[in-house]
């Protein structure tokens, strides 16, 4: 094991300079899914080792990247 680094009571960051990625980085939502597609991106996130929050937004991003449109029909209530 490595030497133990003790934390400063106070740290300047004045000079600090403000992250270009920001912009870039995820955003948390809220998303309503079934009880089937979960467990469908858990066994593959077993499979894998990747979290499986991360294999559904690869794969949004992937249908998003290739602009892959679902074909359904939407009956609103009345």
């Amino acid at each position: 094991m490595g030497k133990a680094v003790k934390m400063r009571k106070e740290y300047d960051f004045s000079m600090a300079q403000k992250n270009p990625y920001a912009g870039r980085l995820k955003r948390q939502v809220t998303l309503r899914m079934d009880e089937a597609t979960i467990g469908y991106f858990k066994a593959l996130a077993e499979e894998s080792g990747v979290p499986y929050q991360t294999l559904i937004n690869l794969y949004l991003r992937d249908c998003a990247a290739s602009h892959k449109k679902l074909t359904f029909q939407w009956k609103p209530a009345q």
